[in-house]
């Protein structure tokens, strides 16, 4: 009798002991339930997000550890005719990013063009993205400014699977008005299949600073100008999503450069009085919800 009742408590302890560590486990391991996460169609969504990384500009020279410069001459896929360069067309001053596209005579009736394209080394996926800028000066034809974003997976799908992401867009042919546009693989330029808002009417783009930014969820990208209920552009997640018509779930990183001439920028020609051409960044910043 005595064994049958030391059997029983050994069983009690073992049970007491067993039961709040396999609670405990089924919590850490168990999935996640989706209705306890922010709703990201919410009107109060993004008045949760935090702004989690940033550049001010405010020193004396670029940050190599937030930028690094892609350089060359090779025409960036669109015909483009600058060459960039690492230095000599950025500018730190005064609070702001100073990218400067400049004009080299090289011998009568013959010119080069130089400028910068800066990618940030950090990458991101979601989260309300803003850049706060002024569009260079409008004197003429040819330049082709952008804030934008590509896909970390450039360097091993390529484009346009990496997917893109224009936050704004600008031809100098074009004044007063700025482009929104993503492209993937069922929807690009090359094929005539981007999805973008057409021209966008801001009367003070050349002569004012002005915020563009994006609202990234796994839900969509909304496109805004100044305010986020400013909505210019909106590109829902397809029902049936796939990495060719949805590669937006992965790491994407910012890109700022002005480009010269090329398919687009240099629709209508060059007009060589307008070097040098100047587009400055007041800021780049993050913010996600937690």
């Amino acid at each position: 009798m005595y064994k049958k009742i030391i059997f029983f408590f050994l069983i009690l302890l073992i049970g007491c002991k067993g039961g709040p560590q396999e609670d405990q486990d089924a919590d850490l391991t168990g999935p996640i339930d989706n209705n306890s996460l922010p709703d990201v169609n919410a009107p109060d969504y993004w008045d949760e997000a935090v702004l989690v990384w940033q550049d001010e500009f405010d020193g004396d020279s670029l940050s190599k550890e937030k930028w690094v410069s892609e350089t060359g001459d090779h025409g960036w896929g669109n015909n483009e005719l600058q060459n960039y360069t690492e230095d000599e067309n950025v500018l730190v001053s005064d609070g702001t990013l100073k990218i400067i596209a400049k004009k080299t005579e090289l011998a009568p009736g013959t010119v080069s063009y130089t400028s910068a394209r800066l990618n940030s080394t950090a990458n991101f996926t979601y989260g309300r993205m803003e850049i706060r800028a002024k569009i260079p000066e409008h004197k003429g034809n040819g330049l082709w400014p952008a804030l934008w974003m590509l896909g970390s997976s450039i360097h091993t799908a390529g484009w346009p699977e990496c997917g893109e992401i224009d936050i704004m867009e600008y031809v100098s042919f074009e004044p007063d008005y700025t482009h929104f546009s993503i492209h993937s693989v069922a929807n690009n330029h090359k094929d005539g299949t981007q999805v973008t808002s057409g021209p966008v009417f801001l009367e003070t783009i050349e002569e004012e600073f002005h915020n563009y930014g994006i609202l990234w969820t796994d839900k969509y990208l909304k496109f805004y100008i100044d305010d986020i209920d400013n909505i210019k552009l909106i590109f829902p997640r397809p029902a049936i999503s796939n990495a060719e018509n949805w590669p937006f779930s992965g790491s994407f990183y910012f890109l700022v450069n002005i480009a010269v001439g090329g398919d687009w920028g240099g629709l209508e020609g060059i007009d060589n009085s307008i070097f040098p051409a100047v587009m400055e960044v007041d800021y780049v910043r993050v913010y996600q919800v937690k």
